[in-house]
């Protein structure tokens, strides 16, 4: 089989909809010759559904990542699909209502929810399955440039800031495995996750108009492509970064 991800066995974590970057993130690895494994938690119909549509339907895990014991399982349960591992996606976000437009009255328990889900869980997530993966791999996280305050962000820019030190202190922790740890920061997409964050439509409208080469906040394929890049061989001295795929809109600081 060929392909840029030809022999590459990939967990891929939240595939929710068709529009969702992590689906896109399945299909293309497939397409480019990956086995892949997702994990889907709490609405887990919905996303065997969703995995039906990829091209060669896989296998879904139930997983909590705030969970110690779905953490636990998680190896044996992914080795009954796959011999090893790869590569592992972390596209698990998530935030209390108060935490989005609120970030002078979100309550500690909320944020901490906030902090456990976004950015704990990539640890979580990438230590539970290195046992799978002793000949090394790749760890690729989705965050939004954590370096200046969005409109309503709150504390989900908080917690994708921690995310990216997080990264950054995985890739130390696993560099001895051969595991490298790499972020993509993607442009504002309309995915069910960006929709529950208040006035993300304005920031997306101007978006377009200032990144130097556009930006489809419909298409998820460009981010997508940038995580099976950091998930080949092809960058195999990179680990730590946090890799843009906005259109260029982070270099003009929003400038038409």
């Amino acid at each position: 089989m060929s392909g840029l991800l030809a022999g590459k066995r990939l967990v891929i974590s939240g595939v929710i909809t068709q529009k969702s970057i992590a689906y896109a993130v399945a299909r293309q690895a497939q397409l480019e010759g990956a086995r892949i494994v997702l994990t889907g938690y709490g609405r887990l119909p919905l996303v065997e559904r969703v995995a039906r549509r990829l091209p060669a339907p896989p296998p879904v895990i139930e997983l909590d990542v705030t969970d110690r014991a779905h953490l636990d399982r998680l190896p044996d349960a992914v080795g009954e699909h796959l011999d090893g591992v790869d590569g592992v996606v972390h596209s698990i976000a998530f935030a209390p209502p108060s935490c989005l437009g609120g970030f002078a009255d979100a309550p500690w328990e909320d944020v901490a929810t906030a902090l456990h889900v976004s950015a704990y869980s990539y640890k979580a997530l990438a230590t539970a399955l290195l046992p799978l993966m002793p000949r090394g791999g790749a760890v690729v996280g989705l965050t939004f440039d954590s370096t200046v305050a969005w409109p309503s962000y709150d504390w989900m820019g908080v917690a994708k800031a921690g995310l990216e030190a997080t990264s950054r202190y995985l890739a130390r922790h696993l560099g001895p495995y051969g595991v490298r740890s790499n972020l993509v920061a993607a442009g504002p997409l309309r995915t069910t996750a960006g929709r529950a964050i208040p006035g993300l439509a304005e920031t997306q409208d101007g978006w377009g108009k200032a990144a130097p080469l556009g930006w489809d906040p419909y298409d998820a394929e460009p981010a997508a492509r940038t995580c099976l890049a950091l998930l080949s061989d092809w960058l195999p001295a990179t680990t730590g970064e946090v890799i843009f795929a906005d259109g260029g809109y982070h270099a003009v600081g929003g400038t038409a």
